[in-house]
Order: structure tokens, then sequence, then C-alpha cells
């Protein structure tokens, strides 16, 4: 993992940051082009994606880069957003969640993990995860909706370490497979936790259904 240094994260007096882990590195192979600059509502889908964790309570973000980096950079430096490059992007995507994870400062409470091609998920979902994670005594927090888990995945900094000993097969649900007497799962009406693009047929989908 390499840091752009004019993007290097600090530690602040406040040991109760809520950091959101945004991913962006994936070589978009389903989809035969680089998913991230998709549009969706006039915007690029990893612009959806910072736009609703800008307006949540997320104290602070990473967004991790690897394919297409410079196109990409200059999306993030848009924003008030960090960076880091993941030069194993290649490896999958558990390299990508690595790499978020060893940017993140010592007084990082919690990180919240996003993929970058899921626009749909709202600032208010984000922040009732981050609610049920400060009123609970549980370090992994999941959304679920229809009985299924979805993302973002909210971890403690008592699991942060515990990453990097996850099978690159098993990827970041291997954590919750590890401990789970310490997952707390929230139920959510928000569909959106579950919806990525993978390839154009289900982007095409999308916008169709909402012309």
């Amino acid at each position: 993992m390499t840091r752009d240094t004019r993007h290097t994260a600090h530690d602040s007096g406040n040991c109760e940051e809520i950091w959101a882990i945004i991913l962006a590195a994936g070589e978009s192979k389903r989809m035969g082009f680089p998913k991230m600059f998709l549009e969706f509502d006039g915007i690029t889908m990893i612009e959806n994606v910072m736009t609703n964790v800008k307006m949540s309570q997320v104290d602070n973000a990473v967004v991790v880069l690897g394919s297409e980096r410079e196109r990409l950079k200059e999306l993030v430096e848009k924003t008030s957003f960090s960076h880091c490059y993941n030069d194993s992007f290649m490896d999958g995507m558990l390299s990508s969640v690595r790499c978020g994870f060893r940017y993140l400062p010592s007084n990082a409470a919690a990180a919240l993990i996003f993929q970058g091609d899921q626009p749909f998920i709202p600032a208010e979902i984000i922040n009732q995860l981050i609610e049920a994670y400060r009123k609970s005594s549980k370090g992994i927090i999941i959304p679920v909706y229809n009985n299924k888990r979805g993302h973002p995945l909210l971890v403690a900094n008592k699991y942060f370490k515990e990453v990097e000993r996850l099978d690159p097969s098993d990827g970041l649900r291997g954590l919750a497979r590890r401990f789970p007497e310490d997952v707390l799962e929230v139920i959510s009406g928000e569909p959106g936790i579950l919806r990525d693009f993978d390839t154009y047929d289900e982007y095409l989908e999308e916008i169709n259904k909402n012309a």
C-alpha cells in the first residue's frame, strides 16, 4: 500500500472517530470497463457513494484506489476525503479492505466498509448502523434486508488486526463467521444495502426501471 503525501490520516483528540473505507480499486472485469464512472442521477457511481457517506455521521473517510487510479483520484480530491493506493488490487477485494484498514489512524473507533458499486445506501442507513454500534456492546454490525446481510459492514477497532488474518477466499464476511457472538444484525427497510452492479445489463436494468 502507498499513500498520497497530500492525503495523510492524522490522529486527533477524538478517540471515538468513525471512519468509512470506500473500496474503488477493482478492475471491473465483468463490466468490461470502469464501472465507477457509470452515472446515476447526473453523477458517477463512486460520487454517489461518497455523497451518501459525506451526508452521514461518519467522521472521516478514505477511498481505496487501484485500477483507474488517476481518474478516480480527481473525483476524490473534490471532497474532503483521503485516499490510499492498493498496489496489490489485482489480488482481490480483501487486499483493498486491508489497505483501507492500514490507512486508519490509531484513534479510529470503528470503520464502515463500503463497496464503490453500491450507490443506493442512504445516509439514514449509515447513521442507523453507527447508532446501533454506539448503543450496543457488539463489535461487528451488519444491516439486513429481507433476511439477507448487506453493506456496509461496521467493524470495531478491536478487530482491525484480525482483518490481516482473514482468508482471501472468505473475504471480510469471514470476520462475522469467526466471531458470531459479537455480531449485531440491524434490520433495514432499504433494499439498496444489497444492490450492486457487476454487469452493464444490471446497470441498464436499473436505469430503465427509473426512466
